[in-house]
């Protein structure tokens, strides 16, 4: 190639799409939100290897337009068989628009004329100028554009073509390639071919004849040629002459097109860095980000800005050393502190030494429990943490964690009660912008410091030659113990500021998030008592179950067949008994997924009993042959780990058990809830909250209708449904009651009509009209919904009653399907998330009643709306009277909250 002038670069921007989307599902890539963001990743990426390649190159990107083209015109089958696109692939055609357009990249689209034609014609507009080209694709079609001024690069797979390329891949010249196309035909883009000629015949007729036009002069040489079928060749290309000569118009790209844009046109602008990074914290692209925030002026201060801190971690063997340290701990009143021990689970796991900070920079460690052969000789960590306890127990001396419950479970292990929790900068993070980013300590360093921190894989290794940290030398250890307490204390002289800054949501940590930390941590410890025999049983029963169901379905199918196999499952629902197709996936085969089966199984029987299998396994498989294997020997009982920053909206969630996910509305759920047993002794209460949604719905839309029937404490799918329907209360059926628990729930998560129509098996239009029954008894719902999409749209977030924010990067978003998606949570997250904010109340303040009281009970688990604990049977009635109280008085608002609360044996008799 000349090397005179930068080559032009023209991208085949819908080449790329497809090619990005696909190349990126096994990853399945999404923001906190949920939001597809594979294919914007791959492209982006890809456009900023080619602007790194080619700095000095003109460049654009060409997409395909709407609608048909010429060859639609020529052969009214191109491009027929061609499935939908995927929704998650639409819905992130516009992001990727933003981003190249941001990125100073112009952006070509041409109507009547496919990507590759304007590419094409580009190509040869620039050849005639004297200038290479070098095109961006994934399509072997464009090879036949190459020559010795045009060459192909692959950025996704990093290989190039030039002429000697091509000849290498395909066996032929750049000038066959059309040819070769239109014999063979192109199953993807349905140009129809010669039939019976495939790769190996038609490479074979054009290497030792030469192109279609020489094929039909020379026909009688073929059968020379001796490949097998070389003597019917000629008959079948007479037959199907003009079908080649058609499959050879739909290969061709056009390079003379009348194009509205011209080389002059192909330059590089200036990136708008303020969209660039916008758009990448959007999608939660951090290393980005980083790149961009360093670099730019325009980022945060508090980011792009952080100083450069000079570091001095101590480690300490000596005792002198600790009483100096101790000293300085004292003094500051207010000090970073962390713990490094064997194991992420709290219940098992042993200190190996503790890091402290007290300023920006300069961090101590003390190891206590090295014993890898040749570790230094360390202090003793019983005469270390009796030195400690007084400091670690006292109120008044503030301590600032990342994650600072784990912590505190470790030092109870010690008998040492953490108190005097001063923050926690996982939860400032959190409380900050929940959906912004992950909330450890890696993640935050980089966005809120630019500092790149040590990670534990680097100094333990990787998977089963792993070490736990008493095995790792001291010299990588230490460094990495003390950065960890200098880096929390530098994050939380970051982000307190910034909470401070909002007087509401430094409240939110305050007075909600810190103080549930000590409760936590006494629920995990707490833990609950299972009958592993019991759950045993249960598992022997489903097993038994469950080959019933594989029986059944194997006759229902008429054979046998993997019920755990998506793709034979396809096979026989839809090849063989013709089941309807309801939804694809994004290769284009009949989905399988849960949603899809439950709409086939209200007409087909074999979809019910696939779900009711799948259900049972995943029933068996996470609760009852898991459950027994948890159980803690040294206390006989299962300890979950409750996470206050993983949700958006400020629900908490569980792990090692997921104890908010056990099913309740089925008789195998309900049946572990059994298993949940109190000690001899005692008995099970589980407290409520009915229907708190609906009532933090009356609250916040202030509907007068809403609120007098919660006020009278009426059963309000019984208003709503004599309301709807226009019968007296006394007069409402079970399936109006149905109808309208529908809709009440339904409208508060955002159900559309159609969504309505799906659940009740209704037509759209008698659904709708429901709904306008509703929004015409509840007035105030409908302004509440429509004040509040108006003021996620102003503010770009939305608020809980206490001030907890929900920010909502799509909910101006020009993509109706990202806009309605963000418009929905606009609604709903006040309400789950002011929910979520009560329950926590509510669990400090019975937290705080039972350490105070004589009551014999202890709370053991949290889910959802619902507090459980464990009680001595002669405190049972007392403790139901006041509790009642306490979580019904949490916080007041315009309508009563209601509680039942029940005892019995299990947790299942409790309700």
């Amino acid at each position: 190639m000349s090397a005179q002038k930068p080559p032009v670069i023209l991208v085949d921007g819908s080449s790329y799409l497809y090619r990005a989307f696909f190349a990126s599902q096994q990853a399945d890539l999404r923001t906190a939100e949920g939001f597809p963001t594979g294919a914007v990743r791959v492209v982006t990426s890809m456009l900023r290897s080619l602007l790194k390649q080619y700095p000095d190159s003109p460049v654009a990107v060409v997409f395909d337009a709407k609608g048909k083209t010429f060859r639609d015109d020529l052969y009214s089958e191109y491009k027929a068989q061609r499935p939908p696109m995927p929704d998650d692939l639409r819905d992130q055609i516009e992001p990727i628009h933003d981003i190249i357009r941001a990125m100073g990249i112009p952006i070509f689209v041409e109507e009547g004329v496919e990507a590759d034609d304007v590419i094409g014609t580009l190509a040869r507009q620039a050849e005639a100028a004297c200038c290479d080209v070098v095109i961006s694709t994934g399509d072997k079609d464009m090879a036949q554009l190459v020559d010795d001024k045009v060459s192909l690069i692959n950025t996704m797979t990093d290989t190039r073509l030039d002429i000697e390329g091509v000849r290498e891949k395909f066996g032929i010249e750049p000038a066959l390639i059309i040819d070769y196309l239109a014999l063979m035909g192109d199953k993807v883009d349905n140009i129809p071919g010669v039939p019976g000629v495939g790769e190996k015949t038609a490479l074979a007729l054009l290497q030792g004849i030469g192109g279609i036009q020489d094929l039909y002069q020379n026909l009688e040489r073929i059968p020379e040629l001796g490949f097998r079928g070389a003597k019917t060749m000629p008959k079948k290309l007479e037959e199907n002459r003009e079908m080649a000569e058609l499959s050879y118009l739909l290969a061709t790209i056009k390079t003379d097109v009348a194009l509205h844009i011209g080389l002059g046109d192909i330059k590089l602008t200036d990136p708008d860095r303020n969209s660039l990074l916008e758009l990448f914290k959007r999608f939660e692209f951090k290393s980005w980000v980083a790149e961009l925030e360093q670099g730019d002026g325009t980022a945060e201060p508090a980011q792009a800005e952080a100083p450069v801190v000079e570091v001095e971690y101590e480690t300490i063997f000596e005792q002198a050393e600790l009483d100096r340290w101790l000293d300085k701990l004292k003094a500051a009143g207010s000090f970073a502190f962390d713990t490094e021990t064997t194991s992420l689970n709290y219940m098992e796991a042993e200190l190996v030494g503790v890091s402290f900070a007290v300023e920006p920079g300069k961090a101590a460690y003390v190891p206590l429990a090295h014993d890898y052969v040749g570790a230094p000789d360390q202090l003793d960590r019983k005469a270390v943490l009796a030195q400690l306890k007084p400091l670690l127990e006292d109120p008044d001396y503030k301590k600032i964690g990342q994650h600072i419950k784990y912590d505190m479970n470790v030092l109870a292990n010690y008998g040492i009660e953490l108190q005097g929790i001063g923050s926690d900068t996982m939860l400032e993070s959190y409380v900050l912008n929940s959906t912004a980013s992950r909330h450890d300590m890696d993640t935050l360093a980089q966005r809120y410091l630019n500092a790149e921190t040590v990670s534990f894989e680097a100094i333990a290794g990787k998977g089963k030659k792993q070490l736990t940290f008493n095995q790792i030398d001291l010299e990588q250890a230490a460094p990495y113990a003390a950065e960890d307490a200098d880096i929390t204390l530098r994050l939380h002289q970051t982000l307190m500021p910034k909470l401070e800054a909002e007087g509401e949501l430094v409240a939110v940590l305050k007075e909600i998030e810190l103080p549930l930390v000590p409760v936590l941590s006494r629920i995990e410890r707490n833990g609950a008592l299972v009958d592993a025999a019991l759950l045993g049983q249960q598992s022997r029963e489903i097993e038994q179950r469950l080959k019933e169901l594989e029986n059944e379905a194997h006759e229902l199918a008429g054979g046998p067949f993997n019920l755990s196999s998506t793709k034979q499952l396809q096979e026989i629902l839809f090849d063989k008994q013709g089941l309807p197709v309801k939804k694809k996936t994004p290769k284009g085969a009949p989905s399988t997924a849960e949603e899809v089966l439950q709409e086939l199984a209200l007409d087909y029987p074999l979809p019910k009993v696939i779900i009711e299998h799948r259900g049972l396994s995943k029933l068996k498989s996470t609760y009852t042959d898991k459950l027994p294997q948890m159980i803690n020997k040294a206390t006989g009982r299962i300890h979950t780990s409750y996470h206050q920053a993983v949700t958006a909206t400020g629900r908490l969630s569980s792990t090692d058990p997921n104890l908010q996910n056990i099913p309740v509305r089925t008789t195998e759920g309900r049946r572990i809830r059994q298993a949940f047993i109190a000690p001899k002794g005692y008995k099970i209460v589980a407290a409520d909250y009915s229907q708190i949604e609906l009532r933090i719905m009356a609250h916040l839309s202030g509907d007068k209708g809403l609120l007098e029937a919660f006020a009278q404490g009426e059963d309000i799918h019984r208003a709503t449904a004599a309301e709807v329907f226009k019968v007296s209360r006394d007069q409402v059926s079970s399936d109006q009651r149905r109808s309208a628990k529908a809709i009440n729930f339904g409208l508060i998560y955002g159900m559309s009509a159609f969504g309505l129509a799906k659940q009740l098996g209704l037509g759209r239009k008698e659904a709708q009209t429901y709904i306008d029954h509703y929004f015409e008894t509840y007035p105030g719902v409908q302004r509440y919904m429509d004040s509040t999409r108006e003021r996620a749209r102003e503010h770009g977030y939305v608020e809980t009653i206490f001030g907890r924010r929900l920010y909502l990067p799509e909910i101006n978003a020009r993509n109706p399907m990202s806009r309605q998606a963000a418009e929905r949570t606009a609604i709903n997250a006040p309400m789950q998330g002011t929910a979520a904010d009560i329950i926590k109340k509510a669990m400090v303040r019975v937290d705080d009643w039972l350490r105070e009281s004589r009551i014999d009970a202890r709370m053991i688990m949290q889910v959802h709306d619902e507090l459980v604990f464990e009680v001595r049977e002669a405190d049972v009635e007392t403790f139901l009277e006041q509790v009642h109280p306490l979580m019904e008085n949490t916080v007041q608002l315009d309508v009563p909250l209601l509680v039942e609360a029940q005892s019995g044996d299990n947790w299942e008799q409790a309700h």
